[in-house]
């Protein structure tokens, strides 16, 4: 399989769920300014959604929206504590946390690194971040991770879209819970190796 991404970008989900179940995936950048690939390859000629993350399976077809994407992976290696069995209560509570931070983080911190988005604009979703993180960081004061003992897909996204707050002056350092819980996840092997062969860390 061969996982389309670009650096630190929320394709680092699906990188960070691979490693963690031991998959042997194929890793190829993208240029999301140019939208080539570090081929040459015109993306778009791809995944005509021209965004990352995108999955290539071993049959030629694609699987595009991180969420999915990590699901698929975590339902290949048999990782029933990334994505528990279908059909459970568990898994559709890691779904619910997956589909909050598609539609109340992530897509909140796109104005932010819009360079035309206006002053106004980029405080009022700060500001609405601000609130949700701090809200997040309530629910993580007495569990080590979203769902309870066990790292799942959410968390790794959950770590993904918060480390992108350096990025664009959100001061989350008050939030004592989101700290502790970025320090555990950034402390884990998998995610380790997943930051430093996108160079993020040495």
């Amino acid at each position: 399989m061969k996982l389309y991404y670009a650096t630190g970008a929320c394709s680092l989900t699906p990188h960070i769920v691979s490693r963690e179940s031991d998959l042997n995936i194929e890793l190829i950048r993208v240029d999301t300014k140019s939208h080539l690939t570090e081929q040459g390859v015109d993306f778009y000629t791809i995944n005509p959604k021209g965004s990352v993350p995108c999955l290539q399976l071993n049959d030629g077809q694609l699987l595009t929206e991180g969420p999915i994407i990590c699901q698929y992976l975590a339902d290949q290696a048999n990782n029933s504590q990334l994505m528990p069995a279908a059909g459970t209560l568990a898994r559709y509570r890691v779904m619910e946390w997956q589909n909050y931070i598609t539609s109340e983080l992530h897509k909140s911190f796109s104005p932010l690194f819009n360079p035309n988005a206006g002053a106004e604009t980029k405080v009022l979703f700060a500001e609405q971040l601000k609130a949700k993180f701090a809200w997040l960081s309530s629910k993580l004061e007495n569990t080590a991770y979203l769902t309870g003992d066990d790292f799942t897909a959410a968390d790794a996204y959950l770590f993904v879209v918060t480390n992108w707050s350096k990025f664009v002056g959100l001061d989350l350092s008050h939030l004592s819970a989101l700290q502790a819980f970025m320090q555990r996840v950034a402390a884990r092997p998998a995610v380790q190796m997943a930051l430093k062969a996108e160079g993020l860390i040495k």
